[in-house]
């Protein structure tokens, strides 16, 4: 999922009100292998590829006088089984994604905030200050969120997608113009609230169901990719992919002729967060990184740069008419009442993962 996680990308300089420039900008030199250290100058943090840039970086030390070193991840699970190999013990800031921080909580991995030393945390839109996957944020504190839906080029297809079934109804049209997500609860998920399911099923009939259906559309997917597919639908040589909205969006505003869709009957609602893992060497620094970014105007830079929509309601109101009321970034409550967490299934995440290789290697 590292693409539609370019989400701290921005020149982030803290101002009061939303000061936007034209400066470009340039991603940070991000340190595979920095050797971890408890000085209190340093903040080693674990994060998603292109979370944070030069500008972000340089606004923080002048703020704090704290350098932060960046480490990256490319998927929750491959961050998981470094903590939990011991790699956790050099980092005092980890982003989990909100089904992966219930997962580390129940394990004992993370340490409990102290609302007390936050400021800005009654900013959160309501239903972040109570998330399901971390009740009362114990545990986590979001940075962003979005949907999954689809995006197409309305030159190639006359008729727009509304839901997920205009992949098997258009099938023969779309053949070898489409691309799915790289990953297993996200297909399968889709398919399986196409069928009239939960996002988070473990009922193996109904997962069978899903399975059996993807099988009918392998012939028409060109590939499986969470990235790929944005150069490859700008230049026309795909007609449709499926995506994380802030992909599609800021996709979209490199080509006219693209749109995105929320399918209606429903996709996945996914949170992006912060978290203190128990093991951290500079847990000073870290509150200092959660207080910083949970700032309004750093976070409607983010939201006005890079298309994600911000969990903070004091941020939002410093954005623009035209983000705020983009309906795309910010669906209403409608449609949002359809969509889903995708939340940890215990051993059952198994039966996905065995269909999804024989899917993706048949």
């Amino acid at each position: 999922m590292a693409t539609r996680r370019q989400f701290l990308n921005s020149t982030a300089s803290a101002v009061s009100g939303l000061a936007l420039s034209s400066c470009g900008w340039t991603l940070a030199q991000v340190r595979q292998s920095a050797a971890p250290s408890s000085a209190s100058n340093k903040l080693y943090i674990y994060t998603w590829s292109n979370y944070t840039d030069a500008g972000l970086l340089k606004s923080f030390r002048e703020q704090t006088g704290i350098e932060v070193i960046a480490n990256v991840f490319d998927s929750n699970e491959a961050m998981l089984a470094k903590i939990r190999a011991g790699g956790g013990s050099e980092y005092s800031i980890i982003s989990p994604s909100d089904y992966m921080v219930r997962q580390m909580s129940e394990v004992g991995l993370l340490s409990e905030l102290d609302h007390n030393r936050l400021d800005g945390l009654n900013n959160l839109l309501p239903r972040f200050q109570n998330p399901i996957y971390d009740p009362g944020n114990q545990h986590s504190i979001p940075i962003s969120w979005g949907t999954t839906g689809l995006i197409y080029n309305t030159q190639k297809l006359k008729e727009a997608p509304t839901d997920w079934n205009y992949l098997w109804d258009n099938q023969k049209q779309l053949s070898q113009r489409i691309t799915l997500i790289n990953d297993v609860r996200e297909v399968m998920g889709a398919t399986l609230r196409m069928l009239g399911y939960s996002y988070n099923s473990t009922q193996p009939e109904q997962l069978q169901q899903a399975y059996k259906k993807l099988v009918t559309l392998k012939p028409a997917i060109a590939t499986f990719t969470s990235d790929a597919w944005r150069d490859q639908l700008v230049a026309g040589d795909l007609w449709l992919a499926m995506g994380y909205s802030a992909d599609a969006i800021k996709t979209a505003e490199e080509n006219p002729n693209l749109r995105y869709v929320i399918p209606r009957s429903g996709t996945s609602l996914w949170t992006d967060t912060m978290v203190i893992p128990k093991s951290a060497p500079n847990p000073e620094a870290a509150y200092a990184w959660l207080n910083f970014i949970l700032q309004p105007s750093i976070m409607a830079q983010v939201c006005y740069r890079l298309k994600f929509a911000t969990p903070n309601q004091a941020a939002i109101n410093l954005l623009p008419p035209d983000i705020r009321n983009n309906t795309n970034l910010f669906p209403p409550d409608s449609l949002l009442a359809k969509c889903e967490q995708i939340s940890p299934i215990g051993q059952f995440s198994e039966v996905y993962d065995r269909y999804w290789t024989q899917l993706t290697s048949s």
